[in-house]
């Protein structure tokens, strides 16, 4: 390496030390330089230095949320940086990361069946329930391979100035074009759109489980025309609906309160047959950052006050239930776990899909890409 390259380089390394460029960043760069460098310096420990989480969710807001809420306050209290990266963890992203034998990731925001799943496949780090304090969790909800952090639904959004003093009541109305006109958007990655389905279809919400893929299947082809958009994230959710596209799609009640900010009270949605589903926290074995730092920031996460920073910013119902009495009366209407929104959704069944969902979502990707 000549000696300008070997200046860049050691001008690289004190910069992610001192947390001004990412892992992902330092990694590109380096490689630009001289290739095998990137890792003959991590194993040197200039990450560790670094003191660095990157921290994967699903994009749009919740980047700026999940910073504000966790990252900053995290980071001021251990020194730690917390980077945030929106490009989605699904399970095939997680899987590849795992795979690749070098992750830059270290904590992702998982689906629980997700996490079972990989879990099970040794690809992420057991919950240390000595650094996460279960009895912060609503009872039911801190998995072996994830930790509970917040409930959100998958619910109907839509645009109110398409339909007067006319609102949905439910899937058979999402289902329902000549009822309600326009185009339709439903979630890339099928969770939802097969409930949906099974409820439009007349199947009772008690007897949704197991799912009747076949007749799901059926009814989601035979809608396929009626469907502008199958969005992946939550910033392409929330577009879809803001620029016109879709004049009703079924979203996360996390966007679904910003989409209802964002157009003025335009777009409105409904907690009518809900799908109430946890979101969760979970550690990829080998994460670069280390796996006590990521199990000491979920703990962090479990500060009652610093959930209501999600709460305010994305709607997130709270994953501690000590959260619950700090929020505003006005603002109970938008938290998924309210009692009052609660009683009119229906729980996703997180086992089902931990032992069905890679299955189901190939035919259901055959059925969208067709």
């Amino acid at each position: 390496m000549n000696e300008m390259k070997k200046q860049a380089m050691e001008s690289l390394v004190h910069r992610a030390a001192r947390g001004e460029i990412s892992r992902r960043q330092f990694t590109q760069l380096s490689a630009l330089l001289f290739a095998g460098t990137p890792m003959m310096l991590r194993s040197s420990g200039a990450f560790a230095q670094a003191k660095e989480l990157v921290l994967v969710n699903w994009g749009g807001d919740a980047i700026t949320a999940y910073d504000a809420a966790y990252g900053q306050p995290f980071a001021k209290d251990t020194g730690i940086v917390v980077k945030m990266d929106g490009s989605g963890p699904t399970e095939g992203a997680i899987e590849a990361q795992y795979k690749s034998g070098k992750p830059t990731w270290d904590l992702v925001d998982v689906d629980p069946f997700s996490a079972i799943t990989l879990g099970e496949k040794g690809m992420l780090e057991p919950i240390d329930y000595t650094i996460v304090d279960k009895s912060k969790f609503r009872p039911g909800f801190g998995w072996d391979y994830a930790a509970s952090t917040y409930f959100f639904s998958y619910v109907i959004a839509y645009d109110s100035s398409k339909y007067g003093d006319m609102a949905p009541k439910g899937m058979a109305d999402f289902f329902d074009v000549e009822k309600f006109p326009g185009k339709r958007s439903l979630y890339k990655w099928g969770v939802s759109s097969w409930e949906a389905a099974l409820l439009a279809d007349g199947v009772a919400p008690a007897e949704l489980y197991p799912l009747d893929l076949k007749r799901a299947h059926d009814k989601i082809a035979a809608f396929k025309e009626n469907v502008i958009a199958y969005w992946g994230g939550g910033a392409e959710s929330q577009s879809v609906l803001l620029n016109g596209e879709a004049s009703m799609a079924i979203v996360w009640s996390t966007r679904a309160s910003l989409i209802e900010q964002d157009s003025g009270g335009q777009i409105k949605f409904i907690w009518d047959q809900g799908l109430i589903s946890p979101g969760a926290l979970a550690v990829l074995k080998g994460n670069p950052g280390g796996k006590e730092a990521a199990m000491k920031f979920i703990a962090s996460t479990q500060d009652p006050e610093k959930e209501l920073v999600m709460f305010d910013k994305l709607g997130q119902g709270p994953a501690n239930p000590a959260a619950d009495a700090l929020i505003p009366e006005d603002k109970r209407r938008i938290n998924p776990v309210d009692p009052a929104n609660m009683g009119k959704q229906i729980a996703l069944d997180m086992d089902w899909y931990a032992a069905n969902y890679g299955a189901a979502l190939d035919e259901y990707t055959k059925i969208i890409s067709a």
